[in-house]
Order: structure tokens, then C-alpha cells, then sequence
């Protein structure tokens, strides 16, 4: 039998602790601010390492890019997604290779170890797994964490942005990997971010190689990041990694390099095809006919003057299991952005999640917003054109011409709100006419809507065009209609 005056004593020791607790954290909290007052100081104001705010002006630019980013996507039949922000550690463990280190680990919270998202795409793979999703393709622009030495003037940060677009189901073999290189190039030539040309090879591919020199198995993933920091390192430095690190001998690391150095298109791929050591590994023949057929895709889209077969390209995610491509700039000052955008086929990923094993093969490509961006601000900040950037995306100013017309002003105000025109007005009773227009000009608003006794007691209102400053006049029974025109011929 159970006692219960002595559960009831329990339950009210664990209250009393707790409110004990309680009381002993904000009497911290306040002893903390007495502290900063006593000493005359303030908390130091600035943001993370690694992070940055968007004034009005970044984020206008910031918006208007997203918005060409997602149509592409959408053009291409992409439905989209969200996933949360953090996932359990052990989701996001032994998936990302050397760079495992970058990610972000939460303290224990609910009994549940957790960590900041590193990309969109294993939270993605997640996702199908849960949702016992066979096909979709998707796209999702959504924040990322690393804990990399942060590089503000070339896009590289803590926290950032990424835009990612995704192929998921069994199709024949390279048509959603040609399709996510034609999204690619589509972005970034809509972007306008320069000249740039995307480094495409082939994880089987680079496996055939690492075997026809002598690299053993278990080491082919560990090679492959050194092998893929090619674009960023002499030759030699990768060299001596490989073999005072890694602890390959110094002929096979020469046998990599005959590799790894060759550049082209389907002229290399004829030129592996006939490679003595490359035709005794079955996944090289594979990557070479998966190669080929993607070139001749690629040709058929109009993509493949972009395209490079470049065998240096290993990409360092564990992932990866087929075609694998990252963008970059060509144009020598803006090439310390690095790479633009990045992806592959991420055959395994889904079954690792799944408690039967069951594949769903995938392909997808991440675009680098944050890098992209500072192109585009960069650009901006040098263009004669940056004033013409519109901050808000007002259409139309509510304007008295004189006093005692405030009551009016939100009446004619609701209205345009009614039928879903962007309206503001001045928050003063009785504003100047000539600051009105002047802040029409400054934020760029197309239109002003004049309000004036006269024209009032006539049963009109005047529309002004801030650009041109013509003026004409406008029923005051029919002039949300005859704005609504307006505005659908300036969209048209």
C-alpha cells in the first residue's frame, strides 16, 4: 500500500526546490546587471564571429536574388520543403568526412544530444526516409552551420545560406544529374556573377584510379580529400600529405598524379577508356560510361561549354557515390570567393537511415548563396545604378496637400490596403506636401495619391507618378480600380 502523505511531502520538496533554483538564477541575472551599472558598462555589441546583419538595402538585394533562385527551381517542376534547424548528433555523424569537425554539437537539451544542420541534404535524406518518400523533387533555402575560420570578405561564414535542389527516385541513368547541371548553370547565369565554369567528375571514377595505382581500399575516402584540395594547394603540399600523413608510397602517389592532373572533355573520356590499369576496375568503366552519357546530355541542354571533366574534383563529403560537380569563377578578381556551388549523386544516403535499407537513389545541387551574395554586393556598391535598388516595396503614398485632412488619409489608406496594394502615408497629422513627395523619391515609390479640399469636394483625388511628376485626377468612387490598372501595366 502506498503512502500517500509521503508522495504529497515529495512533490512539495521538488516545488520548493525549484522555486529555489528559480529565485537563485535571477538573483544572478540581477546581480550581474547591478554589477554593469555599478561599473558604468555594457554588454559588448557585436554580432558572432562568423556572422552579420543585412540592413534594408543588402536584404532588397538579398530577396530580389532568392526570388530569381527559387524560379529557376520552380521552372524546373521543384516543390519545396523545411526541415528543422538542429537534428540528433548521431544523424549527422560519420557523413561529412574530415570537415566532421566543423560541426556545431548543443548541449544536452531534453534528454536528446542535438547539433546545428552542416547542409540541407542529409536532413533531406532524413526526411525520405521517415516519410517513406519514393520520388520528389525539391528544392529548400534554408541556414547552415560550420564552425570554419570564418572569411567575411569572400562569403564565407558561420552561418549562411544555402539553396539546394534535389532529384530523388529511380530514373535512367543521368538525366536528373544533366537536369540539376542545367539548373546550375541557369542560376548563376541569371545571377549574372561572371564568368564561371563547373568542374564535373565521378566518385566510381576517382575510386578505379585510386585502385589502379595501389591506394588501398579503406583509404580511398581520406585520399580523396587530399586529392581535393588541388584548387587551393600546390601539387607538392598534397604530395607530402599523402604520404607523411596518409602513408602512401611515393609511386603510387605519382601513379594519382598521372590521374588526377588531367583535364577535358570527350576526348578524355576516350583516353581513359583505353588506360591499361583503368580497365581491370569495374566502378572506372562505370564512371567512364556514366561520363559520356552526361557530356551528350549536357550538349542537348546547352550547358556543355560550362562543363569541364576535371579528375582533380574530389569533393570530401563521405556521401557521395556517383557524378559529383562544384562551379567557380574564372575571372581572376573575384576568384577568391571559391567555389559558387556544389553537389552530386547521393545513391546510399536514404538507405542509411532506413530500418530495412531500402535506396532511394539521389542527385542534387547546394548553391552557395553567401558567396554569391557578396559578388552581388560587391557589384552594387560600384554600380552608377545602386540608388535605383528599391528598399520598400511600397506603391503608392497617401499625401495631404494641407491641413486637417489626417481622418481622410487612413480612410482613402484602408481602402488600398482593402484591395492589397502596398500603401503608406506620413505618421504626422499635418506633414509638409513637399516632404511628402521628397520621401516618395527617396524610397522610390512610383506613385502619390494627393488628397486636397478642392479636388475632394469635386469627388476627385490627384495620382502623381514620382518618376515624371505628371499628375492627373482620379474619381474618388473609382479610384482603387483605376490604381489597380496602373500597377498591372507597370507589372505587365
Amino acid at each position: 500500500m502506498i503512502d500517500n502523505s509521503d508522495s504529497e511531502v515529495t512533490i512539495a520538496r521538488v516545488r520548493m526546490f525549484r522555486r529555489l533554483l528559480a529565485w537563485n538564477v535571477l538573483q544572478r541575472l540581477a546581480m550581474g546587471q547591478r554589477e554593469c551599472k555599478a561599473n558604468n558598462t555594457l554588454p559588448l555589441l557585436k554580432t558572432a564571429k562568423g556572422t552579420r546583419d543585412y540592413d534594408p538595402a543588402a536584404m532588397a538585394l538579398r530577396q530580389r536574388a532568392l526570388k530569381q533562385v527559387c524560379s529557376v527551381f520552380e521552372r524546373h517542376g521543384a516543390v519545396t520543403i523545411d526541415t528543422p534547424v538542429f537534428e540528433r548528433q548521431e544523424l549527422l555523424r560519420g557523413m561529412y568526412g574530415d570537415d566532421a569537425k566543423l560541426i556545431y554539437d548543443l548541449q544536452n537539451q531534453g534528454g536528446e544530444l542535438l547539433a546545428l544542420r552542416y547542409d540541407l541534404t542529409v536532413p533531406f535524406a532524413r526526411y525520405l526516409a521517415m516519410s517513406n518518400i519514393g520520388h520528389i523533387k525539391r528544392y529548400q533555402v534554408g541556414k547552415v552551420y560550420r564552425r570554419d575560420n570564418p572569411q567575411i570578405g569572400r562569403g564565407r561564414y558561420r552561418e549562411f545560406l544555402q539553396c539546394d535542389f534535389d532529384i530523388a527516385g529511380t530514373y535512367d541513368p543521368m538525366l536528373p544529374d544533366a537536369e540539376c547541371l542545367k539548373v546550375l548553370v541557369e542560376i548563376l547565369d541569371t545571377l549574372a556573377v561572371g564568368d564561371f565554369n563547373v568542374m564535373v567528375n565521378h566518385r566510381k571514377l576517382l575510386d578505379g584510379i585510386f585502385g589502379a595505382s595501389g591506394v588501398p581500399v579503406n583509404k580511398f575516402r581520406t585520399i580523396g580529400s587530399s586529392v581535393d584540395k588541388l584548387d587551393k594547394l600546390p601539387w607538392d603540399v598534397v604530395r607530402d600529405e599523402m604520404i607523411k600523413q596518409k602513408g602512401l608510397d611515393e609511386v603510387t602517389v605519382d601513379l594519382i598524379r598521372s590521374y588526377v592532373t588531367l583535364t577535358g572533355g570527350v576526348e578524355l573520356i576516350d583516353q581513359l577508356e583505353e588506360d591499361t590499369r583503368l580497365k581491370r576496375f569495374k566502378n572506372a568503366i562505370v564512371g567512364l560510361q556514366d561520363m559520356r552519357l552526361l557530356l551528350k546530355y549536357c550538349e542537348l541542354l546547352g550547358v556543355k561549354d560550362r562543363i569541364t571533366f576535371n579528375l582533380s574534383l574530389a569533393r570530401g563529403l563521405d556521401y557521395y557515390t556517383g557524378i559529383i560537380f562544384e562551379a567557380v569563377l574564372l575571372t581572376t578578381d573575384e576568384s577568391s570567393v571559391g567555389s559558387l556551388a556544389g553537389g552530386g549523386r547521393y545513391d546510399d544516403l536514404v538507405g542509411t537511415f532506413n530500418r530495412k535499407g531500402q535506396q532511394i537513389p539521389c542527385v542534387g545541387v547546394s548553391i552557395g548563396f553567401e558567396r554569391i551574395f557578396s559578388l552581388l554586393e560587391s557589384k552594387a556598391s560600384r554600380s552608377s545604378d545602386q540608388q535605383k535598388v528599391r528598399i520598400a516595396k511600397t506603391q503608392v503614398f497617401v499625401a495631404s496637400a494641407h491641413k486637417g485632412l489626417l481622418l481622410k488619409r487612413l480612410e482613402i489608406l484602408n481602402m488600398l490596403w482593402g484591395a492589397g496594394i502596398k500603401a503608406e502615408h506620413s505618421y504626422k497629422r499635418d506633414p509638409k506636401l513637399l516632404a511628402q513627395l521628397r520621401y516618395c523619391e527617396g524610397q522610390h515609390i512610383p506613385y502619390a495619391l494627393i488628397l486636397g479640399d478642392a479636388e475632394l469636394a469635386r469627388g476627385v483625388l490627384k495620382l502623381r507618378s514620382v518618376v515624371d511628376r505628371q499628375e492627373e485626377e482620379l474619381k474618388l468612387d473609382s479610384f482603387v480600380n483605376e490604381v489597380q490598372d496602373r500597377l498591372s501595366k507597370e507589372c505587365d
